[in-house]
């Protein structure tokens, strides 16, 4: 079974047609969703062009993308363990470098389709919300960009002094943990599930995506686009930014 698509001018229309104001919930995932590709590339290769990272962090970092991307690593390990080689450093300096990283290597890998999308919402007067695994340093940047003003995302632990423990804020927000953060925020937003929208393109995805009333896979990866065609959810089939050197 092949999912059905929408176009970006049916998704604009079904949201001008669907119902508005903030009771109403969007939640975007980050990477693949709203930008193409992983936005934390961009800090790993500045780390290397700076040669801040060693050779064994690269090494290290490779060797656990390849393990997750198996099966054989969970995510919170994943991302654990990149925390771990950023122990020690200030948290306020990483933020002015994500945001510089933001406006020179990510910025224009946001899809267009998606930012249409998320001014579409915003008009609506929708509560619309990054909802992502990944760390502030790569979400909160692109949430200014798009005017997003609710992020829900994974944190750094830091000590009294702002600097890197090391680790991550538990629990870490990945698959079913971020359908729990998502069903938290709205209990607390008074948002029903029930009329909001959620868009994303990953497997780990799928627990949030049949939560929601209007669940929307972007560009999905293979268990989330089976089960959007046994649950006909329409999916966003976004052409590839082309990326420059």
């Amino acid at each position: 079974m092949v999912p059905r698509s929408l176009t970006l001018a049916e998704s604009v229309d079904e949201i001008a047609g669907g119902p508005g104001g903030p009771r109403v919930g969007v939640f975007f995932d980050l990477d693949g969703t709203l930008v193409d590709g992983f936005t934390a590339t961009a800090h790993a290769g500045d780390r290397i062009r700076r040669r801040q990272a060693s050779l064994g962090e690269v090494l290290g970092v490779l060797e656990a993308s390849v393990r997750y991307r198996l099966g054989r690593m969970q995510f919170e390990r994943l991302v654990g363990r990149a925390a771990g080689y950023l122990r020690g450093e200030s948290l306020a300096e990483l933020d002015e470098l994500g945001q510089r990283l933001f406006v020179e290597r990510v910025a224009a890998r946001v899809f267009p389709h998606m930012r249409q999308i998320v001014e579409s919402h915003q008009r609506r007067g929708h509560t619309v919300v990054l909802s992502s695994s990944a760390l502030t340093i790569h979400a909160e940047p692109v949430a200014r960009f798009l005017g997003i003003d609710h992020v829900l995302c994974n944190h750094f632990a830091v000590d009294d002094a702002g600097r890197l423990t090391g680790d991550i804020v538990r629990p870490v927000i990945w698959g079913p943990q971020k359908a729990v953060a998502v069903e938290r925020f709205c209990g607390a937003n008074e948002i029903a599930l029930t009329d909001s929208w959620f868009y994303a393109d990953g497997d780990e995805d799928v627990a949030l995506m049949e939560l929601v009333g209007f669940p929307r896979p972007v560009n999905p990866r293979p268990r989330l686009a089976t089960t959007a065609a046994a649950h006909d959810w329409p999916v966003l089939q976004l052409t590839r930014m082309r990326r420059r050197g």
